[in-house]
């Protein structure tokens, strides 16, 4: 029984809410702060190339003391409090995939999940991504490589479909390689986030899997406002979890039940801001500081004096300890 079938027992009849993988936003700071303030079931990191991991050359060292494969190798550090965690993979070749799997499982990882819906063209030239809604036959091998790379639980994040919605071919190709679990994004590939996520699609989804007597979990993504959101979208389309991303932006709270960020105050707000741009700093060295610049708007939202703090912020900060002292007088000026 692995770690997916565990807790789906333990959870019984709750959903299973997990992290969504985002690109410069689920790194190791990031979900240190949500393991402390509120934690989900299940972390997922960013997505990392498995080409890189196994191509990036060990010995062009740059003024970090990192060479390009020692960065890779640090986008994929975690802490034990993060666990249960998963590392989110892509690449268009099986035999890649199964190198990276080998060592995300030597690195002591939970699980590996297979990115199969990025719609960036620069990862489906790659054939990788939301692309492989088109050749589902390299999505099986991708599967296939993974498992065979390691003993971890293998599982995949979709979309409906590249230019239409699929799913109902799709979702039974991948189901025969029987993953651990299907993440499904409900919108194609060609609608991007322009338009609202289908979850009628993830109770079909529940239905296809059931049809066919597979063991396989059913998550559903796209468009989750709160963790009520997904108690009410869990119990409509019966999936058993939800994966949740744009919505925890700003709120490492997100995930607590006991606590509503609404009710904080604006001062204990900016202190976790502050803790988690030191978190970056501290953990992250080699990225670029503006990475984290794209939180602060988040932050620092919907009270008075929140645009000036943020453009404050964006344009000066370029230090956590300058964003410390940036909020320190702001404070000072707005109690």
């Amino acid at each position: 029984m692995n770690f997916w079938q565990k807790l789906k027992k333990e959870k019984g009849n709750d959903p299973i809410i997990v992290l969504a993988p985002m690109a410069d936003v689920t790194d190791v700071a990031f979900r240190t702060l949500f393991a402390k303030h509120g934690k989900p079931d299940v972390m997922w990191t960013e997505f990392v190339s498995c080409d890189g991991l196994m191509r990036a050359p060990d010995d062009n060292f740059d003024d970090t003391g990192l060479s390009s494969k020692g960065k890779l190798l640090k986008d994929l550090e975690y802490g034990e409090e993060e666990r249960p965690i998963v590392a989110q993979l892509f690449s268009g070749k099986p035999e890649m995939m199964e190198s990276a799997s080998k060592l995300v499982a030597e690195m002591g990882y939970d699980g590996i999940d297979i990115n199969m819906g990025c719609p960036d063209r620069s990862i489906e030239k790659q054939g990788a991504g939301a692309g492989l809604a088109k050749d589902p036959e390299r999505a099986k091998e991708l599967i296939l490589a993974a498992k065979k790379g390691s003993n971890l639980p293998v599982t995949v994040k979709i979309r409906l479909g590249y230019n239409n919605d699929d799913l109902e071919n799709w979702l039974r190709e991948l189901l025969s390689t029987n993953p651990s679990v299907v993440t499904i994004h409900a919108r194609t590939r060609k609608e991007m986030s322009k338009v609202p996520a289908n979850w009628d699609r993830i109770k079909r989804a529940v239905e296809i899997r059931d049809e066919l007597g597979s063991d396989t979990l059913i998550f559903g993504n796209g468009d989750v406002l709160s963790i009520e959101d997904t108690d009410k979208k869990t119990k409509e389309t019966g999936c058993d979890g939800v994966m949740v991303g744009r919505a925890v932006f700003g709120n490492p709270w997100f995930f607590n039940r006991e606590v509503n960020k609404e009710d904080l105050s604006i001062e204990e707000i900016l202190k976790v801001m502050v803790e988690h741009t030191f978190l970056f700093e501290k953990l992250l060295p080699h990225k670029n500081f503006y990475i984290m610049k794209k939180h602060y708007k988040a932050y620092c939202n919907g009270f008075d004096g929140a645009k000036e703090l943020r453009s404050n912020l964006m344009d000066n900060a370029k230090s956590a300890s300058e964003v410390e002292n940036i909020v320190k007088e702001w404070l000072k000026l707005n109690r």
